[in-house]
């Protein structure tokens, strides 16, 4: 039982502490605002975090491993490699407008410049889910042979950051699928195998019609 309220004390921590940092960002927030959001004493945050940046990672942690699934479940469900890509894309832009540890973990992972702690493994680890997916595009012979999908996968993780980024400061994501099929409509013709691109050059499209016709 106080192995279970230590887990509980822990997770409310860390949802206090992503709605913390979300709203005022990691140099703007304090440890006293994290226990109050978190409704925790401070000694019980200090038991589990032993400082601020360790929060912080931790958050980020839980982010990662939260958006990097749905990477991982295109990969083993076999989903074809350019429909996965972009059907990835707008997974995490699901979970970024819905989830508040996954938005609070992104915002923190583009301020971590100045941690302690390296933080490179969700850039790291998403380049390599996204050229895994392109080396399966090409194999499939949707996408053309000239890619380089190493500088391709590193492209669109630099793209997408940046279009959800832009996209939060103008409308808080509530028009980033939007930003995001404009974003595949200048990177597909780049990507698409000449022979392909009849078939797919409304990918985006079918993909969103796809997931909405899925949802719950």
């Amino acid at each position: 039982m106080q192995q279970a309220r230590a887990v509980e004390t822990r997770a409310a921590i860390i949802r206090g502490a992503a709605a913390a940092f979300e709203q005022r960002g990691y140099g703007s927030t304090s440890l006293t605002q994290v226990s109050a959001a978190a409704g925790v004493t401070k000694g019980a945050l200090y038991f589990h975090f032993d400082s601020k940046e360790a929060l912080a990672v931790a958050i980020i942690d839980a982010q990662h491993e939260e958006s990097v699934g749905a990477g991982r479940r295109l990969l083993d469900d076999n989903v074809p490699g350019l429909w996965a890509l972009v059907s990835m894309s707008y997974e995490l832009a699901r979970q970024l407008r819905d989830d508040l540890i996954v938005s609070a973990g992104v915002r923190l992972t583009i301020e971590a410049a100045n941690f302690t702690t390296p933080v490179s493994a969700p850039y790291v680890d998403w380049m390599a889910a996204c050229e895994e997916f392109l080396q399966r595009g090409k194999a499939a012979g949707d996408v053309a042979p000239t890619v380089d999908v190493q500088a391709a996968a590193r492209f669109f993780i630099a793209a997408f950051t940046g279009v959800q980024v832009v996209s939060d400061v103008l409308t808080k994501r509530g028009d980033i699928d939007l930003r995001l099929t404009d974003m595949w409509s200048l990177i597909l013709p780049g990507l698409v195998a000449p022979e392909r691109w009849d078939d797919l050059k409304n990918l985006a499209a079918d993909v969103q019609r796809e997931r909405a016709t899925a949802r719950p």
